[in-house]
């Protein structure tokens, strides 16, 4: 791996459910809608802390990264319920992980990588923050791009 990507965002992950798609009376085609109304909200949070990362990031490792296979590490912090004693680390409750996963990295593609197929390897972790909520984001290429250009 040659380029790479760390940064943090803070607030409460949110999971990407089923989408739900109707057709209103007199239109055409459907209208879909996420089952999670904080998703919308979560996923610009991701975004938008994304393309400020992306401004201070160097112009050769973005290129790496947009074209390239990727590995991405997520770690979730989520919000610890008052009841749970403070050694249980592993956050077992909802939302389930993949779930979070879906979310953030649907969030990455077209900013820090041109599509989410380009994933090829996923770490992600759900634990219970000391404090407030956040999300810790490693995005790292691997050395060879997906797609050789054409002269």
């Amino acid at each position: 791996m040659s380029a790479s990507v760390y940064f943090v965002v803070h607030g409460a992950a949110q999971p990407k459910g089923s989408a739900r798609a109707f057709v209103p009376k007199g239109w055409k085609r459907p209208v879909v809608t996420s089952a999670n109304p904080n998703l919308k909200r979560w996923e610009t949070t991701i975004r938008g802390e994304l393309q400020r990362v992306m401004a201070e990031t160097r112009a050769d490792i973005r290129t790496a990264l947009f074209g390239a296979a990727v590995r991405v590490s997520l770690t979730f912090y989520v919000a610890r319920p008052k009841s749970l004693p403070k050694r249980v680390m592993h956050a077992t409750k909802k939302p389930d992980l993949d779930k979070l996963v879906r979310a953030a990295i649907d969030s990455l593609s077209g900013v820090l990588f041109k599509d989410d197929a380009q994933v090829t390897d996923i770490l992600a972790r759900k634990l219970y923050a000391q404090g407030a909520p956040y999300l810790e984001v490693i995005v790292e290429a691997h050395t060879a791009p997906l797609l050789k250009e054409s002269a």
